[in-house]
């Protein structure tokens, strides 16, 4: 497994980011990049701050983002994607000590956006061409639930039918699928797959109502401003985008922060939109995204937990409840709830039948995800392990399988 420099440590996980800096070298400005826990180190230390784009996987279904401007230049979502898995097959080359050049890549069931399968091979032929970008020949595609149960596999004495709970941040993801020696032993087929299912929320979803109730009112969400002798609300569809931290990269427009200074300019609580436009002119996404995560992380280990993110203009330190929290997703989890039950259904598949249940990614730690599951299989059937790195170990496990063939 390939770890890389984070800081003073080393960290297997590689954030899917990428942070760009407009530079001028012997009087001619370029633009450098920089991906992963690097590039969160120079965003970090950068001032002023370049441009930093988070979690592009989440725009790969939609046809009407082709490109976006960076430094007066359009590159399209392809060609950033291309710029981190050029990255990581660089870094893996010196790692290793060879070329490499073929791949096996996790992709969700569904992918974020998906209304129909249509969007899903939309999405997987854009990932294909950036993999092509960066250098690749070849890209095998593996759904990430089923990689996770390869790795889950691996630690198996016996056989058994398993419930695979893949949560990313975008995506959850649910397959039932035969594991085992015996499965090994033969050979997979496309029978041991029982069932798939998938449901476009997952991490950010939850972030986003942390957004939505902590931070976005103290932005100016729900205000008034004044226009014309009317009493008008500010704009609400930038506290939507706010709400998906990875977008906020995208408000840092010109005609954005126009239109906000003008909202500002006749807002009766102007401080507040003030501390939006300082938000987003210095890109503080990064920061506010890493509050939100510990404010969660804290409340699946404990009753109340602080909310605190502070830098210029902005200052918030809130207490928050588990239960409040949990109010304010109850919507995401019906719906992992139906799709789970819907998967148990279309596959014939009842709870008692399942031998034991897997869940992996950050999510699966949210105490309120969990019960979903004891509440249907028991405590005893729930297993977990390797939350951030299972579906990368399963992939590799893949890989290693079909070069043995």
């Amino acid at each position: 497994m390939v770890r890389f420099a984070a800081g003073a440590g080393l960290t297997e996980a590689y954030r899917s980011l990428l942070y760009l800096e407009q530079v001028l070298e012997r009087g001619v400005k370029t633009v450098q990049s920089w991906s992963g826990p690097e590039g969160i180190e120079r965003y970090l230390a950068a001032d002023p701050k370049g441009r930093l784009i988070q979690s592009l996987k989440s725009f790969l279904t939609s046809e009407s983002l082709r490109s976006t401007e960076v430094f007066g230049r359009r590159r399209t979502l392809e060609e950033l994607i291309a710029r981190i898995l050029r990255d990581l097959r660089e870094k893996a080359e010196r790692h290793f000590g060879q070329e490499v050049r073929t791949a096996v890549v996790g992709r969700p069931v569904h992918f974020v956006g998906a209304e129909r399968e249509y969007h899903n091979m939309f999405a997987e032929g854009r990932l294909t061409e950036a993999f092509r970008i960066a250098g690749f020949d070849s890209v095998q595609f593996e759904m990430e639930p089923v990689a996770a149960a390869h790795f889950y596999e691996s630690r198996l004495d016996h056989n058994e039918l398993i419930l695979i709970g893949d949560f990313g941040g975008g995506t959850s993801d649910f397959s039932l699928v035969q594991v085992g020696p015996a499965v090994l032993k033969r050979g997979r087929t496309p029978e041991d797959l029982i069932g798939n299912a998938g449901v476009g929320l997952a991490g950010d979803a939850f972030d986003s109502k942390i957004v939505r109730h902590l931070v976005s009112p103290a932005l100016g969400a729900g205000t008034d401003m004044r226009s014309m002798e009317k009493v008008l609300p500010v704009p609400g569809w930038v506290y939507s985008k706010l709400e998906h931290w990875h977008h906020l990269s995208f408000l840092k427009a010109k005609e954005t922060l126009t239109m906000l200074r003008s909202v500002r300019g006749h807002a009766f609580e102007p401080d507040r939109i003030e501390a939006l436009i300082h938000l987003i002119q210095e890109d503080l996404g990064y920061e506010l995204h890493r509050a939100v995560q510990k404010v969660k992380c804290d409340l699946s280990e404990q009753e109340t937990a602080r909310f605190v993110f502070s830098d210029g203009y902005v200052g918030l330190d809130e207490l928050v409840r588990r239960d409040d929290f949990e109010s304010w997703i109850d919507e995401e989890l019906r719906q992992i709830e139906d799709c789970v039950d819907g998967l148990l259904a279309s596959s014939s598949v009842s709870p008692d039948e399942v031998d034991m249940v897997f869940l992996t990614g950050g999510t699966s730690f949210v105490p309120a995800v969990r019960r979903i599951f004891e509440s249907r299989f028991g405590k005893d059937r729930i297993r977990a392990g390797n939350e951030f790195t299972s579906v990368a170990r399963g992939l590799a496990l893949k890989s290693l399988a079909l070069q043995s063939k």
